[in-house]
């Protein structure tokens, strides 16, 4: 941490004194008697401190410290005192002694105000931020089994929302900060890997979890980047926020050796509640058919039981960090192995990272280069297991006793071939599907820092980026699997995929101090071009005989930007930040191209006004207020602009003759694409008592989106397709944050410390009309059941509220079946009656984290909630009628337990019924470690039990309240886990 603080200071201090000594100046004082007054200004560790800011006192005239902390002053007769100040220390006042001679030696300020914190294009002061920017470093992140880097800071920051998709170790996470702006462009934030923007999206083999092949271990910070002033920066790829993840680098001291160790087992939590044996056999007794009756079995099979089972888990990291030959490096290695509770589902990723950091110069010329590497191998399951053993007889044994499918006891017709429509038995869906994937990704980039030796003010940095990935997966059924009897197995490979990412950033970096004011200017020039490119691949049966062909792709954008951005301080009270980017993409023609996108934050710190200097329990209080324009232009198509002909695939050729050739369809497109622009206006206060030891901040905000990216219904015979990306609509949204950090202990053996956010937010859809002065009612969008829409996007409404009919129910509250409220009062239940109702998004978002020490043993523990969220229980509507016991003739299949208080004979696909309040809370982490400090005077041992995804509260009688889309169909649980963890440092 001191070696940090160190080459931090140190730049600071050769920018302000060669700012200094070459451009500032003092007022010369008056023709009267003076003294010279000399000394010497030491750090903490006693090391001379250049560039430290001395004010004489009662007037406003002064100097600063050389390379050698020395300094001499001229003071007038009358002036008896100095003042000494430096960033991140503890300013001085003292009177001059009788010998006019000072030594002085500073301490560090423990307030947190003086932190570093990663931004844009650079770093700044916690205390100088004129924006939303919340960081949160490697001692507070979440610990356990971490798969993804995101799941770092989950529950962490207010505004920000972070939910895995799924229980499986190959599963990505949905992100949203401030809720996304967007509708069908991205929502997703722009992840900034030291320096590198890196593209939104996924690759053969792992679509669906791209962050996973990052260590988080090598992770040293996050920050994540709010409100518009902050992400401005980025221009067209911040509508959604930025995380700014920093690796960690060399340390500038001797060879340190870590090793740390992760192991744990996972175990299956909620599965969807379906009747039990006992209730499905009396059930069908009861009402079923002679038929029904004879295909109930004698097994007690408990299908849960088949497909889960517990995990192993193991995540070990080593690395070797110190200084040869003057330059710090950092180099690591990492392996991760998860099984899945769900059998035959795995993810193993084996990564590198280098890092070294010479400077030249004393450091007036300084590099950083960083090469990442990892190799995934995953093993995915097929995930149809779940909803088999939801719904598979329980009467029924798991092998049949034959050779037929493998043995496993499947629903077979008259002629001996397995149903149609049939479920197929859970463990065969598992053991007789093998899908694996294998990706590799390398990514690179190299950083310059120059200051200008005859004028070190002024700094140029270039950083040239490039992400290489690869994916290329397989996929085996054998020929007897009953799942694909009708074709005969599955197997064949595709891929390779390659996504190639190559950036080059150059910018200029001023920081000069005037007196009072200290000016901070940049100006900078991205270039940055992604490909994906994949080969054509067909997908073949056991027998080589093509099921399906893909077609080859190759897609290209580029993205150039010019950007710059002012940060004025005057008397470290008044703050501002201009912002100002233009961006050019390819993926809008050329009248279109271009957007720009400004910004302007203001700060007032209060506590530094005179009239507040007495109140000595207020440490820190700051007003910020900023307004500024981003742009979106991810998550859609590279030629959405542009006519493009899609070849026809095998099966839809046209025949003249005997032979049959390939045709070429036209896509639909819109030639005036332009960018979607939101518009956001931000206002905070940061607030701090006590030493910081209470502090917090507290925003509000709202965003207006224009000239939406959305996919809405195309006027009939305008285009090549019933609906088109286009620009269309304005979405508003508003939002309340608030944080806390209190720590009400700290003494020797003991520190308590707690956090606590919560978040606010709403949105709404002012239009989505193609054509201005009309409306268009509804937009079908999110997850289908048999082909039943069950959100819709709609004017004046929140996004994807559910859109269902009013059940009605009986005078012992009952729901009757088929029965709907007549709304429109028009004496008949029609698509006319279908109302909006609830949303799957959270009024509240609640975070909280405590860490309690005493003397080695360290408690902490995290806790997330939401309140006001809606999820619709697919499952039990799914499951929850007579007839969807029996599809055939053939098989009996098992209901949900929502059938014991319906009663319903038919699925009620749109009744709101299903919609249940998932409000919840949910004890993420509880982790106890211990320091055994020194062993053997030989290394450092620390030792850790943790428990993940401890309990969940709520009232929701699915599988999970946290769920994607707010439906919940067949979800793969999330497992909890319990971990032993072991670090040593040598």
């Amino acid at each position: 941490m001191h070696s940090k603080t160190l080459s931090l200071r140190t730049a600071a201090i050769c920018l302000i004194l060669c700012l200094y000594n070459l451009c500032s100046t003092y007022p010369v004082f008056a023709q009267q008697a003076s003294r010279t007054v000399t000394g010497k200004v030491l750090d903490e560790n006693k090391q001379p401190m250049p560039g430290v800011a001395i004010l004489i006192v009662g007037t406003t005239s002064g100097g600063t410290t050389d390379f050698d902390g020395n300094f001499t002053l001229s003071v007038p007769a009358g002036n008896n005192e100095l003042q000494f100040s430096f960033i991140g220390y503890e300013t001085v006042k003292m009177p001059i002694p009788a010998n006019n001679n000072i030594r002085l030696q500073m301490k560090p300020q423990t307030m947190t105000l003086d932190d570093v914190v990663v931004i844009g294009y650079g770093t700044s002061r916690k205390g100088d931020l004129t924006g939303a920017v919340a960081n949160v470093s490697s001692k507070d992140f979440n610990e356990g089994m971490i798969s993804s880097p995101e799941q770092l800071i989950n529950g962490k920051i207010a505004g920000v929302q972070i939910m895995s998709n799924s229980g499986s170790p190959t599963a990505g996470s949905t992100i949203r900060i401030r809720g996304g702006a967007s509708l069908n462009a991205s929502n997703d934030p722009l992840i900034v890997l030291d320096g590198v923007p890196l593209e939104i999206g996924g690759i053969s083999g792992n679509n669906s979890n791209f962050l996973s092949l990052i260590n988080p271990n090598d992770i040293e910070s996050m920050t994540v980047l709010k409100d518009a002033s902050s992400t401005a920066i980025y221009g067209s790829r911040a509508s959604n926020g930025v995380i700014i993840i920093t690796t960690k680098k060399g340390a500038d001291s001797k060879l340190k050796i870590s090793f740390n160790t992760t192991n744990s087992l996972q175990v299956r939590t909620q599965t969807a509640d379906m009747l039990s044996r006992g209730e499905f056999i009396n059930i069908v007794n009861s009402n079923g058919s002679d038929a029904q009756k004879a295909l109930l079995g004698t097994a007690n099979t408990d299908w849960n039981d088949e497909i889960y089972n517990v995990a192993f888990g193991t995540d070990n990291n080593l690395s070797f960090s110190g200084k040869l030959k003057n330059i710090p490096y950092r180099v690591s290695l990492g392996y991760y192995n998860q099984d899945g509770i769900l059998r035959t589902d795995n993810a193993e990723r084996i990564t590198g990272n280098i890092s070294v950091s010479p400077g030249f110069f004393n450091n007036y010329l300084k590099f950083n280069v960083n090469i990442k590497g990892s190799l995934n191998k995953n093993r995915f399951a097929n995930d149809g297991a779940i909803w088999a053993a939801s719904t598979y007889n329980p009467t029924l044994p798991v092998h049949s006793g034959n050779d037929a499918f493998g043995g496993y006891t499947e629903a077979i017709d008259n002629t001996g071939t397995p149903v149609t429509r049939g479920v197929r038995n859970p463990l065969g869906l598992l053991r007789q599907y093998k899908s694996t994937s294998d990706i590799k990704r390398v990514i690179g980039n190299a950083d310059v820092d120059y200051k200008l030796h005859f004028l070190p003010e002024l700094k140029f940095h270039a950083t040239v980026g490039y992400d290489y990935a690869e994916g290329k997966g397989k996929i085996y059924v054998p020929e007897e699997a009953a799942e694909y009897a009708t074709t005969g197995g599955r197997d064949f490979t595709y891929g390779p995929q390659i996504n190639t990412n190559r950036l080059l950033t150059t910018y200029l970096n001023y920081n000069k101090t005037f007196g009072e004011f200290t000016v901070d200017a940049t100006a900078g020039y991205d270039y940055q071009a992604w490909k994906s490119s994949s080969e054509k691949y067909s997908e073949l049966n056991v027998a080589g005989i093509e099921q399906k062909s893909i077609a080859a792709s190759d897609q290209r954008h580029v993205l150039l930007s010019y950007y710059g951005r002012l940060n004025l301080t005057y008397d470290t009270r008044y703050m501002l930040t201009a912002t100002i980017r233009r961006d050019g993409t390819s993926r809008f023609n050329k009248d279109n191209r271009w957007g720009t996108f400004p910004s302007l934050a203001l700060a007032w710190r209060i506590s530094e006004e005179s009239f507040l200097e007495n109140w000595e329990t207020l440490s820190n209080l700051k007003l910020r207020g900023s307004y500024g324009v981003t742009g979106q232009q991810d998550g859609i198509g590279n030629y959405n602009y542009l006519p493009v002909y899609t070849g026809s695939q095998s099966g839809a050729e046209y025949q003249f003759g005997n032979a049959f050739y390939p045709t070429y369809r036209p896509e639909a497109y819109a030639s005036d694409l332009k960018w979607e622009t939101t518009t956001a206006w931000n206002a905070g206060i940061d607030f701090g008592f006590f030493n910081n030891r209470l502090s917090g901040s507290v925003d509000f905000y709202t965003r207006k989106t224009k000239d939406l990216l959305a996919t809405v219904p195309s006027p009939a015979g305008t285009n090549f397709d019933k609906t088109i990306l286009t620009n269309v609509g304005n979405v508003d949204s508003h939002g309340l944050e608030f944080g806390l950090n209190v720590t009400p202990i700290d003494t020797k053996n003991i520190t308590w410390d707690m956090s606590f956010n919560a978040t606010w937010q709403r949105m709404k859809i002012q239009n989505l009309s193609l054509v201005k002065g009309t409306a268009i009612t509804n937009t079908s969008v999110g997850p289908t059941i048999d082909s039943y829409y069950f959100q819709v996007l709609s004017e004046g409404y929140e996004p994807y509220m559910f859109y269902l009919y009013h059940q009605l129910y009986d005078e012992k509250g009952k729901p009757i079946e088929g029965a709907y409220a007549d709304l429109n009062d028009d004496g008949e239940i029609n698509s006319d009656d279908l109302y909006r109702y609830k949303s799957p998004s959270p009024d509240w978002i609640l975070g909280f984290s405590t860490s309690l020490r005493y003397k080695k043993w360290n408690l902490g523990m995290s806790f997330r909630a939401n309140i006001g969220n809606y999820v619709y229980n697919g499952m039990a509507m799914n499951t929850g009628a007579w007839n969807t016991m029996s599809y055939n003739d053939y098989q009996l299949n098992n209901l949900s337990s929502s059938y014991l208080k319906t009663g319903f004979r038919e699925r009620q696909f749109l009744s709101d019924y299903y919609v249940e309040n998932a409000s919840f809370l949910k004890m993420d982490n509880i982790t106890l470690t211990y320091n055994f400090g020194k062993i053997w005077n030989c290394f450092n041992l620390n030792a850790s039990a943790m428990v993940q995804n401890v309990f969940t509260v709520t009232n929701y009688s699915g599988v999970d309240p946290e769920v994607p889309n707010g439906m919940d169909s067949s979800f793969y649980p999330r497992p909890r886990i319990f971990s032993l963890g072991l670090g040593l440092d040598f």
